[in-house]
């Protein structure tokens, strides 16, 4: 694998690419039936994928090193240095049931690109993606061995964490089976992207009608099963009460229902415990004083769009990670207090700050203690070639083609002499 030239390897992620595009609707509908993600969000993943393995096969061939002078005191006098990256060797994937395609291939997309082989493990859930992406792989010329598939259960996936073979282990899940895996993973390197309670600020000066529609995606897009979905909605005082009301009837108008409906907005979540756990947390929350604006009603794995405000900060349904279609409200006078009950949290994935303000967009950047601030939109969006990943409890590295490519590769230097 590491032998292949880049232009080989271009050419099997150009492959999935052109195939990926071919077989967009079964893609979409396995997703669909599969995780119960609405067939909107599941064609929009689908995209997510295809764009995942293009901005590969485009980085594949810019693997670049550089010269470096190291003659910066008498005793390195005609000694000049070149450093160049190398793949790691084998790497272990471990991907999520919430997007089962692009997450899957912001691991296997950057491995092939660099040259490294890989096993990889889908969620227990949600397998089909992963193995369609496996036999659209195999019609490549790609050696021999070179990757596996193979859905396991929790228990079966030790083996991808403690095989001394391989060289990264790369995890996208929860923080509590992240971090368990990190303590057993031996000497390897580890990638970890986890979980969050993301917040976003409506400042006074925002475009409340426009922030409105970015919201409700952000928060309720795939009934709320996102690492980076909206939790927290921390609203300036002066705007609160209209903002409030304007994010409760919109809410309400939100379709559920059949996720193979064009026109359904929220299905269920991935598992019946899943929703009953949300479904607790929100009564936990109206019984410590919360007031429940909207939903808060379950049917089986089906959980309403729910919005909550005034409830204390100590609850679960603020400070851990809702993962469903929940979100907070509350109010704020200052600015730099926002910022800090955003930071008031043990994760630190993704912000949101919608304001008109040059130089409260810059305190936001500079403060926040996360691992990206999205102005005027909500947390929940990403590119697949920026750099994205979190910090405390939300995870270590990053993702984002060229960044996971770093990760998946060594640098290895090269003195010269000159005698």
């Amino acid at each position: 694998m590491a032998r292949m030239a880049s232009y080989e390897r271009q050419a099997v992620l150009a492959h999935c690419v052109t195939r990926f595009t071919e077989r967009f609707d079964e893609l979409a509908y396995a997703l669909c039936v599969e995780a119960g993600k609405p067939i909107k969000d599941s064609e929009g993943e689908v995209g997510r994928l295809i764009d995942t393995f293009r901005i590969a096969a485009e980085e594949s061939v810019r693997m670049t090193g550089e010269v470096q002078s190291l003659d910066i005191a008498p005793r390195a006098k005609g000694y000049q240095g070149i450093w160049k990256r190398v793949p790691i060797g084998p790497c272990s994937f471990i991907s999520p049931f919430n997007f089962p395609l692009n997450l899957a291939a912001h691991k296997i997309a950057p491995a092939l690109a660099v040259g490294c082989p890989f096993v990889m493990k889908p969620a227990s859930r949600t397998p089909l993606g992963a193995i369609i992406i496996g036999e659209v792989l195999a019609e490549t010329d790609l050696p021999k061995g070179t990757f596996s598939i193979l859905p396991a259960s929790r228990d079966g996936a030790d083996l991808f964490t403690t095989d001394e073979r391989l060289k990264l282990l790369s995890f996208t899940g929860s923080p509590d089976v992240g971090w368990d895996l990190k303590a057993r993973c031996g000497k390897k390197k580890v990638v970890l992207e986890l979980g969050g309670n993301a917040a976003v600020i409506v400042d006074a000066d925002a475009d409340l009608d426009d922030a409105l529609e970015r919201v409700i995606f952000g928060a309720f897009y795939q009934s709320g099963q996102s690492c980076i979905g909206v939790q927290r909605i921390i609203i300036h005082a002066d705007v609160y009460d209209r903002f409030r009301d304007m994010l409760v009837d919109r809410t309400k108008t939100l379709v559920a229902g059949d996720p193979k409906q064009r026109d359904t907005f929220i299905g269920p979540m991935i598992h019946i415990k899943e929703a009953t756990r949300l479904e607790t947390w929100v009564k936990e929350a109206v019984a410590s004083g919360g007031k429940l604006l909207c939903g808060g009603n379950r049917e089986g794995a089906m959980l309403a769009a729910t919005l909550l405000e005034a409830v204390p900060a100590d609850t679960k349904i603020v400070t851990e990670e809702a993962f469903g279609p929940v979100a907070v409200l509350s109010r704020f006078t200052d600015f730099n207090a926002a910022l800090a009950e955003v930071n008031a949290s043990k994760f630190g994935l993704q912000a949101g700050v919608f304001t008109r303000d040059l130089f409260k967009m810059f305190d936001a950047w500079d403060h926040l203690d996360v691992g990206g601030v999205v102005i005027n939109d909500v947390p929940s969006y990403r590119v697949d070639n920026m750099p994205y990943g979190g910090v405390k409890d939300s995870g270590l590295g990053r993702e984002g083609v060229r960044f996971a490519m770093e990760d998946m590769t060594e640098i290895r230097n090269l003195v010269i002499r000159r005698p």
